[in-house]
Protein backbone atom coordinates (compact mmCIF):
# COMPACT_ATOMS: atom_id res chain seq x y z
CA UNK A 1 0.00 0.00 0.00
CA UNK A 2 3.37 2.32 -0.66
CA UNK A 3 2.14 5.74 -1.98
CA UNK A 4 3.73 6.79 -5.08
CA UNK A 5 6.00 10.01 -3.96
CA UNK A 6 6.11 11.39 -7.76
CA UNK A 7 4.40 14.87 -7.30
CA UNK A 8 4.13 14.87 -3.15
CA UNK A 9 2.42 17.87 -2.15
CA UNK A 10 3.92 17.58 1.53
CA UNK A 11 6.67 14.54 2.24
CA UNK A 12 6.93 13.72 6.01
CA UNK A 13 10.27 11.52 6.84
CA UNK A 14 10.79 9.70 10.20
CA UNK A 15 8.78 12.11 12.55
CA UNK A 16 9.37 12.23 16.24
CA UNK A 17 7.00 13.68 18.55
CA UNK A 18 7.75 13.56 22.06
CA UNK A 19 6.10 15.43 24.41
CA UNK A 20 7.60 13.61 27.47
CA UNK A 21 11.48 12.56 26.80
CA UNK A 22 11.81 8.70 25.76
CA UNK A 23 7.93 8.53 25.54
CA UNK A 24 7.24 9.66 22.03
CA UNK A 25 3.52 10.35 20.80
CA UNK A 26 4.35 10.12 17.23
CA UNK A 27 7.13 7.55 16.52
CA UNK A 28 8.89 7.95 12.99
CA UNK A 29 5.96 8.30 11.03
CA UNK A 30 6.78 8.76 7.35
CA UNK A 31 4.07 9.72 4.72
CA UNK A 32 3.98 11.19 1.32
CA UNK A 33 0.33 13.48 0.59
CA UNK A 34 -0.52 13.23 -2.60
CA UNK A 35 -1.27 17.08 -4.79
CA UNK A 36 -5.03 16.30 -4.46
CA UNK A 37 -7.70 14.45 -2.90
CA UNK A 38 -8.42 14.03 1.20
CA UNK A 39 -6.05 12.00 3.30
CA UNK A 40 -8.09 11.19 6.50
CA UNK A 41 -5.84 10.55 9.98
CA UNK A 42 -7.78 7.65 12.04
CA UNK A 43 -6.96 6.16 15.06
CA UNK A 44 -7.87 6.10 18.73
CA UNK A 45 -7.59 8.85 21.19
CA UNK A 46 -3.99 9.53 22.25
CA UNK A 47 -2.32 8.26 19.10
CA UNK A 48 -0.76 11.23 17.66
CA UNK A 49 -3.44 12.66 15.06
CA UNK A 50 -3.75 16.06 16.25
CA UNK A 51 -0.43 16.12 17.11
CA UNK A 52 0.30 14.97 13.37
CA UNK A 53 -1.46 17.12 11.75
CA UNK A 54 -0.22 20.55 14.51
CA UNK A 55 3.38 19.03 13.69
CA UNK A 56 2.80 20.06 10.30
CA UNK A 57 2.54 23.73 10.29
CA UNK A 58 4.71 23.75 13.56
CA UNK A 59 1.73 24.34 15.95
CA UNK A 60 3.46 21.91 18.15
CA UNK A 61 7.62 21.71 17.51
CA UNK A 62 8.46 17.85 16.24
CA UNK A 63 10.81 16.55 18.36
CA UNK A 64 13.07 15.32 14.78
CA UNK A 65 12.38 14.35 11.30
CA UNK A 66 11.70 16.14 8.35
CA UNK A 67 8.54 17.99 6.96
CA UNK A 68 9.36 19.09 3.43
CA UNK A 69 6.61 21.29 1.79
CA UNK A 70 6.89 23.55 -1.03
CA UNK A 71 10.72 22.25 -1.41
CA UNK A 72 11.37 23.28 2.54
CA UNK A 73 11.89 21.27 5.61
CA UNK A 74 9.71 23.39 7.56
CA UNK A 75 10.99 21.80 10.73
CA UNK A 76 14.48 23.80 10.30
CA UNK A 77 12.39 27.20 9.84
CA UNK A 78 13.27 30.39 11.55
CA UNK A 79 10.16 32.13 12.96
CA UNK A 80 9.99 34.69 9.94
CA UNK A 81 10.96 31.77 7.42
CA UNK A 82 7.38 30.11 8.96
CA UNK A 83 5.03 32.49 9.11
CA UNK A 84 6.11 32.77 4.98
CA UNK A 85 5.31 28.99 5.00
CA UNK A 86 2.39 29.25 6.95
CA UNK A 87 0.60 31.59 4.78
CA UNK A 88 0.71 28.65 2.14
CA UNK A 89 -1.11 26.41 4.80
CA UNK A 90 -4.65 26.64 5.13
CA UNK A 91 -5.97 25.38 9.03
CA UNK A 92 -9.35 24.60 9.65
CA UNK A 93 -10.14 23.81 13.87
CA UNK A 94 -12.07 21.72 15.98
CA UNK A 95 -13.43 24.43 17.69
CA UNK A 96 -13.19 26.80 14.93
CA UNK A 97 -10.66 29.41 16.48
CA UNK A 98 -13.06 32.70 15.39
CA UNK A 99 -12.63 35.85 17.38
CA UNK A 100 -15.75 35.88 18.85
CA UNK A 101 -16.58 39.21 18.64
CA UNK A 102 -15.92 40.04 14.87
CA UNK A 103 -18.27 39.48 12.17
CA UNK A 104 -18.20 36.34 10.16
CA UNK A 105 -16.87 38.68 7.56
CA UNK A 106 -13.93 39.91 9.86
CA UNK A 107 -12.80 36.40 10.30
CA UNK A 108 -12.99 35.33 7.16
CA UNK A 109 -10.81 38.39 5.93
CA UNK A 110 -8.69 37.53 8.75
CA UNK A 111 -6.99 35.17 6.16
CA UNK A 112 -5.18 37.58 4.69
CA UNK A 113 -3.38 39.28 7.60
CA UNK A 114 -0.25 37.21 6.45
CA UNK A 115 0.06 39.21 3.62
CA UNK A 116 -0.98 42.76 4.70
CA UNK A 117 0.95 45.28 6.95
CA UNK A 118 0.31 45.18 10.69
CA UNK A 119 -1.07 48.64 10.73
CA UNK A 120 -3.61 47.75 8.06
CA UNK A 121 -4.51 44.58 9.66
CA UNK A 122 -4.87 46.48 13.31
CA UNK A 123 -7.01 48.80 10.96
CA UNK A 124 -8.82 46.14 9.37
CA UNK A 125 -8.19 47.53 5.46
CA UNK A 126 -8.30 44.85 3.31
CA UNK A 127 -7.62 45.43 -0.89
CA UNK A 128 -11.23 45.80 -2.64
CA UNK A 129 -10.03 42.23 -4.59
CA UNK A 130 -9.82 40.59 -0.80
CA UNK A 131 -13.25 41.81 0.15
CA UNK A 132 -14.62 40.68 -2.83
CA UNK A 133 -13.44 37.32 -2.40
CA UNK A 134 -14.35 37.12 0.74
CA UNK A 135 -17.93 38.02 -0.46
CA UNK A 136 -17.49 34.80 -2.66
CA UNK A 137 -16.28 32.42 -0.30
CA UNK A 138 -19.01 33.27 1.82
CA UNK A 139 -21.52 32.75 -0.97
CA UNK A 140 -19.92 29.34 -1.82
CA UNK A 141 -20.46 28.22 1.51
CA UNK A 142 -23.91 29.46 2.34
CA UNK A 143 -23.29 32.18 4.35
CA UNK A 144 -24.18 35.34 2.46
CA UNK A 145 -27.23 36.52 4.67
CA UNK A 146 -24.33 36.16 7.92
CA UNK A 147 -22.22 38.89 6.65
CA UNK A 148 -22.34 41.21 8.78
CA UNK A 149 -23.31 38.75 11.91
CA UNK A 150 -20.71 38.19 14.64
CA UNK A 151 -19.08 34.64 15.17
CA UNK A 152 -20.69 34.20 18.67
CA UNK A 153 -24.50 34.39 16.89
CA UNK A 154 -23.69 31.46 14.99
CA UNK A 155 -24.59 27.83 15.21
CA UNK A 156 -21.67 25.36 15.09
CA UNK A 157 -21.76 24.22 11.33
CA UNK A 158 -21.93 27.83 10.45
CA UNK A 159 -18.67 28.82 12.51
CA UNK A 160 -16.76 26.01 10.62
CA UNK A 161 -18.08 27.35 7.54
CA UNK A 162 -16.63 30.56 8.18
CA UNK A 163 -13.32 28.75 9.46
CA UNK A 164 -13.04 27.08 5.83
CA UNK A 165 -13.79 30.18 4.35
CA UNK A 166 -11.02 31.74 6.53
CA UNK A 167 -8.66 29.04 5.58
CA UNK A 168 -9.37 29.23 1.82
CA UNK A 169 -8.91 33.22 1.97
CA UNK A 170 -5.09 32.17 2.61
CA UNK A 171 -5.23 30.82 -1.15
CA UNK A 172 -3.93 27.80 0.50
CA UNK A 173 -1.25 24.80 -1.25
CA UNK A 174 -2.56 22.68 1.36
CA UNK A 175 -5.15 22.59 3.85
CA UNK A 176 -5.04 21.21 7.40
CA UNK A 177 -8.33 20.31 9.54
CA UNK A 178 -8.01 18.65 13.17
CA UNK A 179 -11.28 17.26 13.87
CA UNK A 180 -13.27 19.68 11.86
CA UNK A 181 -16.98 17.38 12.51
CA UNK A 182 -16.17 16.69 16.46
CA UNK A 183 -18.57 19.44 17.55
CA UNK A 184 -20.86 19.07 14.95
CA UNK A 185 -24.35 16.90 14.52
CA UNK A 186 -24.10 13.98 11.88
CA UNK A 187 -26.10 15.90 9.80
CA UNK A 188 -24.50 18.72 9.91
CA UNK A 189 -20.85 16.81 10.01
CA UNK A 190 -21.63 15.14 6.42
CA UNK A 191 -22.28 18.62 5.19
CA UNK A 192 -19.15 20.32 6.71
CA UNK A 193 -17.29 17.52 4.81
CA UNK A 194 -19.02 17.45 1.50
CA UNK A 195 -17.81 21.65 1.36
CA UNK A 196 -14.42 20.56 2.54
CA UNK A 197 -13.80 17.86 -0.46
CA UNK A 198 -15.74 20.11 -2.93
CA UNK A 199 -14.13 22.89 -2.41
CA UNK A 200 -10.27 20.85 -2.13
CA UNK A 201 -11.30 19.28 -5.86
CA UNK A 202 -12.24 22.66 -7.08
CA UNK A 203 -9.48 24.61 -6.36
CA UNK A 204 -7.01 21.70 -6.47
CA UNK A 205 -5.64 21.92 -2.61
CA UNK A 206 -4.97 18.88 -0.96
CA UNK A 207 -6.00 18.13 2.43
CA UNK A 208 -5.28 16.13 5.47
CA UNK A 209 -8.03 16.08 8.36
CA UNK A 210 -7.78 14.44 11.55
CA UNK A 211 -11.45 12.65 11.97
CA UNK A 212 -12.59 10.28 14.47
CA UNK A 213 -15.23 9.16 12.68
CA UNK A 214 -14.66 5.51 10.82
CA UNK A 215 -17.68 6.48 8.43
CA UNK A 216 -17.40 10.19 7.39
CA UNK A 217 -13.48 8.88 6.75
CA UNK A 218 -14.21 5.88 4.35
CA UNK A 219 -17.34 8.08 2.49
CA UNK A 220 -15.24 11.45 1.92
CA UNK A 221 -11.34 10.55 1.65
CA UNK A 222 -9.59 8.98 -0.90
CA UNK A 223 -7.08 7.77 1.06
CA UNK A 224 -7.02 6.90 4.49
CA UNK A 225 -3.91 6.45 6.84
CA UNK A 226 -4.45 4.82 10.66
CA UNK A 227 -2.20 4.89 13.32
CA UNK A 228 -1.78 3.31 16.45
CA UNK A 229 0.66 3.68 19.22
CA UNK A 230 2.05 6.74 17.26
CA UNK A 231 2.55 4.56 14.33
CA UNK A 232 1.20 3.58 11.18
CA UNK A 233 -0.43 0.70 11.07
CA UNK A 234 -2.36 0.90 7.61
CA UNK A 235 -2.30 3.49 4.69
CA UNK A 236 -4.46 2.69 1.67
CA UNK A 237 -8.04 3.47 -0.14
CA UNK A 238 -11.28 3.61 2.04
CA UNK A 239 -12.22 0.22 0.57
CA UNK A 240 -8.85 -1.36 1.73
CA UNK A 241 -9.99 -0.27 5.29
CA UNK A 242 -11.10 -3.69 6.66
CA UNK A 243 -12.42 -5.00 10.06
CA UNK A 244 -8.80 -6.59 10.44
CA UNK A 245 -7.30 -3.07 10.23
CA UNK A 246 -9.76 -1.53 12.50
CA UNK A 247 -8.82 -4.29 14.96
CA UNK A 248 -5.61 -3.59 14.70
CA UNK A 249 -5.48 0.38 15.04
CA UNK A 250 -8.62 0.59 17.63
CA UNK A 251 -8.09 -2.84 19.54
CA UNK A 252 -10.65 -5.15 20.84
CA UNK A 253 -13.73 -5.87 18.60
CA UNK A 254 -16.98 -4.93 20.41
CA UNK A 255 -17.55 -1.80 19.13
CA UNK A 256 -16.66 -3.36 15.05
CA UNK A 257 -20.62 -3.86 15.05
CA UNK A 258 -21.86 -0.38 15.17
CA UNK A 259 -19.10 1.13 13.76
CA UNK A 260 -20.66 2.13 10.30
CA UNK A 261 -22.93 3.89 11.62
CA UNK A 262 -21.67 5.69 15.58
CA UNK A 263 -17.51 5.90 15.64
CA UNK A 264 -15.80 7.45 18.14
CA UNK A 265 -12.32 8.29 18.94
Amino acid sequence: MAQNTDGAALVIRSLVKAYVRGKPVLNGITLDIASDGITAIIGPSGTGKSTLIRCINRLVEPTSGEIIFAGRNLVTLNRRELRAARRQIGMVFQEYNLVERLTVMENVLSGRLGYVSPFKAWLRRFPPADINEAYALLETVGLTPHVHARADALSGGQRQRVGIARALMQRPKLLLADEPTSSLDPKTSVEIMTLMRDLSAQRGIPAIVNIHNVALARRFATRIVGLSGGAVVFDGAPDALSDAYLKQIYGGESWLDGHSENDSD
